[in-house]
């Protein structure tokens, strides 16, 4: 029989200010990152104030990363040190790679109603690769396949596959995962997961139980609240949940559907040096790469 994941961790977003003044939830980051391994933040940009993301994130460099941008409203124009320059629409993804670095700008201009939705995801690179060149994949909302269940469970295929149907986001070296889940009220959804790898849902719509466990008090749980503690804990929008180890992870719903975002990668395991937007192993590493970036030396692939 196969293992349904426990619940290692509970998180609930927390409000911060990064670039130039773009307010947005924090899932995790670094205080996590052992944790969450291959994975190093996840960020929630959704708002409805221009005012809160118009000033967006200015040229900044990366090395060593790599930055997974999901729009669900709006438009974030971007441009590159390199030349590439375009605009991730609703429904859209870009998945960049920095490798051995790029100076980047991201300026989220929101839709003809103010709405800016969306996420970051920040994944590690392994030491073999964090030099490797910079490169881009940009995936149009066409682009995703959209699986739906006899159960009215829809499913948009990043990355991973569902029902032997395959994300256009492959090839990518710790494996990742990364899928939208909507699961209806009153209904039950399980998905296979790869033993060993990091799994962990976002809620971003509506509300849900993810595990079977009778006592919520066996997970660590911050800023959660339970409606019945006799009860699985229920987890709603701007929440976290990291899974234990096992081969399926199970949902089910009550009165009221849920939808998530479903992420998972092979961990890495290496030491984490990280600094702003330069993730190396050492600090020596770090301290080369923003020398580099002050003498102007940053930028190895020219394209």
């Amino acid at each position: 029989m196969p293992t349904i994941r426990k619940i290692r961790k509970v998180l609930k977003s927390k409000p911060t200010i990064e670039g130039a003044g773009v307010h947005l939830k924090r899932a995790f980051g670094f205080s996590e990152v052992n944790m969450f391994d291959p994975f190093l933040l996840l960020d929630d940009f959704r708002s409805d104030n221009p005012a809160h993301y118009v000033k967006g994130f200015p040229w900044h460099p990366h090395r060593g990363i790599e930055t997974i941008t999901y729009v669900l409203d709006g438009d974030v124009e971007h441009a590159d040190s390199l030349g590439n320059k375009g605009i991730i629409s609703s429904g859209d993804v870009q998945w960049m790679t920095a490798g051995s670095g790029i100076i980047h700008q991201e300026m989220p201009k929101g839709d003809v109603n103010g709405r800016m939705y969306g996420f970051q995801l920040w994944a590690n690179l392994p030491s073999r690769e964090k030099m490797m060149d910079p490169r881009y994949r940009d995936v149009t909302k066409e682009q995703i396949p959209e699986v739906k269940l006899p159960n009215g469970t829809t499913i948009k295929i990043i990355s991973g596959e569902v029902s032997g149907i395959k994300g256009p986001v492959q090839g990518i070296v710790i494996d990742p995962e990364y899928i939208d889940i909507t699961v209806p009220a009153n209904s039950e959804f399980r998905h296979p997961t790869k033993q060993g790898h990091t799994v962990f849902a976002y809620i971003i719509d509506g509300q849900g139980y993810f595990c079977k466990e009778k006592n919520p008090f066996t997970y660590e749980v911050e800023g959660i609240n339970y409606f019945d503690i006799q009860r699985d804990p229920f987890v709603e929008n701007e929440t976290i949940v990291l899974f234990e180890d096992g081969d399926e992870i199970m949902v089910f719903t009550g009165e009221h559907k849920v939808r998530f975002l479903l992420i998972s990668g092979k961990p890495i395991g290496e030491p984490v040096a990280w600094y702003g937007p330069i993730v190396m192993n050492t600090q020596e590493e770090l301290r080369i790469a923003f020398e580099e970036y002050n003498q102007g030396t940053f930028i190895k692939y020219k394209g």
